[in-house]
């Protein structure tokens, strides 16, 4: 009964503390405001709110100073080489000034959870890129003198002091002195693969952590000065290209008291020899494992398998790496063997299909080759897949196997083939370029910095600008060629109105939505502005 009436009173009580003054202002009626109460400080005797130190915030920052003991000048070690921080014992963090991943390390060196004051705000102070230091602004809390919490802001300052890490120090002292080493090939007459595979390299950084890159006659050298380094950027080419890759490795040195064991690892990475426009015969064998596919079929496109397209059915399969490297083929003729045709009539046999993201339409056209004009009138009719592009007058790229001499053996195997008198492959523009050879194009693209052997002959230094040329242009044709590459604003182009009226509308250009700024920071022009001012 006791607790029952203790109860009733305490709800009583609340009625009219919590509810009464509310329920009296809606009806109107005259309430005294409560106002909180001041005190005067025991230090300087101004009016305040009354505290637990009785003291106002002057008197109480004179007093008591919570940044006393926290770190204000810290020492960074930092590698110029490769950019990173060193966060003992030994681990590297890579960030860029005012990061968030910066200011994250930065905070982990003040260690104040363990000085019991808590972090509030944390933000960077502009400092000259070059001085070497970074200033943060950090705003703390800290409960001092009865219960008293006092907020305070102070500066710390951060040196960067250069000490290159271990792996740069090894590649100064001797820069032949890698680890693993990852020798990218291709048995093909030309380098248009290394070009795009250049280009994925440069998007995704995959060459970062390498220590030098040296060209080689069929393929590229990557150095790196760990294994683990190796074997993620071979996974990565396994990933854009279909390849087979081995390892070896060879001791180098060997201590027999602490039982430590050094090698060099070599990864030698063969890409299949099969490019994007080449015509193949396929073996009987893996015709038939395809669904009698064939056999000759035109290489679409190249990523980590083969995308084959039959011209004359608009069939398609891809093979992945396993796949071809299990009964391997070679290309019948490849782009170096291109013919150019004249289109004179088009008649379409087939609407219009998408196949793999590519538009394509089968049609009887009539062509001719342009070498043959003033020599003979010999035309063919022939089957392509092109005819959602050709039109009569138009000029198409593609082999001539009315007048090949081929000797290949998966050809001889199929005995009743018939063999068309020519395959077209793409649609060329070469008599619209000659208006614009010479002029510089509205982008460009970056290269990795690899070792070039200045000792070739001039005659292969001219066939590689030829093809990176060929490659450029397949770039402005192929808007799915060029997805996943990073293409730039050329500052050296300069539109001109009479240009834009003499080019030829019909020529593949890049739109300038896809481009991307170049940044270029330029230390001895920001030391002259600096000066300046």
């Amino acid at each position: 009964m006791c607790v029952c009436f203790v109860d009733a009173k305490l709800s009583v009580f609340l009625f009219f503390v919590l509810y009464l003054p509310d329920m009296a202002e809606e009806a109107g009626m005259f309430m005294v405001h409560q106002t909180i109460g001041s005190v005067l400080c025991c230090k300087c005797g101004i009016p305040m709110q009354p505290n637990a130190a009785n003291m106002c915030v002057k008197c109480l920052r004179s007093e008591v100073d919570i940044t006393e003991g926290l770190k204000k000048n810290v020492i960074l070690l930092h590698c110029p080489e490769c950019d990173t921080y060193l966060d003992p014992p030994s681990t590297r963090i890579r960030a860029q000034l005012e990061s968030r991943e910066l200011m994250a390390f930065c905070l982990k060196k003040l260690k104040l959870k363990s000085t019991g004051v808590t972090l509030v705000n944390a933000e960077f102070i502009w400092t000259e890129p070059h001085s070497k230091r970074i200033k943060l602004r950090v705003r703390v809390q800290k409960e001092v003198l009865h219960g008293a919490i006092l907020e305070q802001a102070y500066v710390i300052e951060y040196v960067q002091q250069d000490q290159m890490c271990d792996s740069c120090t090894r590649v100064q002292a001797n820069p032949d002195q890698w680890v693993a080493g990852v020798q990218l090939r291709q048995h093909v007459a030309h380098r248009r693969t290394f070009f795009y595979l250049e280009q994925l390299i440069l998007k995704h950084d995959a060459a970062a952590r390498a220590i030098k890159i040296k060209q080689m006659d069929h393929g590229i050298d990557f150095f790196f000065a760990n294994r683990s380094h190796g074997v993620k950027f071979v996974d990565f080419v396994g990933k854009v290209a279909p390849v087979r890759s081995r390892n070896d490795k060879q001791l180098v040195s060997h201590d027999s008291k602490s039982n430590n064991y050094n090698y060099k690892h070599t990864f030698s990475v063969e890409i299949s020899p099969i490019c994007r426009e080449d015509l193949v015969c396929l073996p009987p064998r893996v015709a038939v494992s395809l669904g009698n596919l064939g056999p000759l079929v035109i290489c679409s496109k190249v990523t980590n398998s083969i995308a084959l397209l039959d011209p004359f059915t608009l069939r398609h399969c891809f093979l992945d790496a396993d796949q071809y490297w299990r009964t391997p083929f070679k290309s019948l003729l490849t782009s170096r063997q291109l013919v150019e045709y004249i289109v004179f009539d088009v008649d379409f046999v087939s609407p219009e299909v998408n196949i793999g993201g590519s538009r394509y339409a089968l049609a009887d056209a009539t062509v001719a080759r342009m070498s043959d004009f003033g020599k003979n009138d010999t035309m063919f009719n022939i089957k392509t897949h092109l005819g959602h592009i050709l039109k009569p007058g138009d000029y198409a790229l593609g082999y001539d196997l009315h007048g090949a001499n081929s000797n290949d053996m998966e050809l001889d195997k199929y005995k009743n083939l018939v063999i068309p008198e020519a395959i077209l492959v793409k649609k060329s523009y070469e008599e619209k370029r000659q208006r614009k050879r010479g002029k510089p194009r509205s982008w460009k693209l970056k290269s990795l910095n690899m070792e070039v052997d200045d000792t070739r002959a001039r005659g292969d230094q001219e066939k590689v600008n030829s093809e990176y040329e060929q490659f450029l242009r397949d770039l402005e044709e192929n808007p799915e060629l060029r997805f996943n590459v990073s293409l730039y604003r050329n500052k050296e182009y300069q539109p001109s109105e009479m240009a834009s009226m003499t080019d030829g509308e019909d020529i593949p250009s890049i739109p300038l939505e896809e481009l991307l700024a170049d940044l270029e920071i330029n230390d001895a022009e920001d030391e002259d502005e600096s000066m300046r001012e």
